[in-house]
């Protein structure tokens, strides 16, 4: 009888052994398949995200080329040239100075020479 209780027992704890294994290998799996489905869609929103910035840096650089081709179309008309020349150059002046407050016309002059230099 006690070698039946003894057996009795080895079984019983053996069955819940798997039950635990068996379970605790369910949780597991279902944890990875979420997992891998936030991964999925995170990777999704990143590349999303990464062409919709690509094509406002395109579109932001194309219009600034359009820009600067109006900018040289309107300038190699002569007379038109000199007051174009003196408008953008106080659009640029007036936006250096909303970015710069407290700076003064001899600092403009300054950069735009520096960068005129260095093209």
């Amino acid at each position: 009888m006690a070698k039946i209780l003894g057996l009795f027992r080895n079984i019983v704890f053996l069955g819940w052994l798997n039950f635990a294994l068996v379970s605790t290998t369910i949780a597991a799996g279902l944890w990875a398949l979420q997992m891998a489905t936030t991964v999925a869609t995170m990777t999704a929103n990143a590349a999303a995200t990464a062409v919709a910035h690509r094509k406002q840096l395109a579109k932001a650089v194309a219009k600034t080329k359009a820009k600067a081709r109006l900018r040289r179309a309107i300038v190699a008309i002569p007379v038109v040239g000199v007051g174009a020349i003196a408008y953008f150059e106080e659009q640029d002046y007036r936006e250096w100075k909303g970015q710069n407050p407290s700076g003064a016309p001899e600092q403009y002059a300054c950069e735009v020479a520096a960068l005129t230099a260095e093209v």
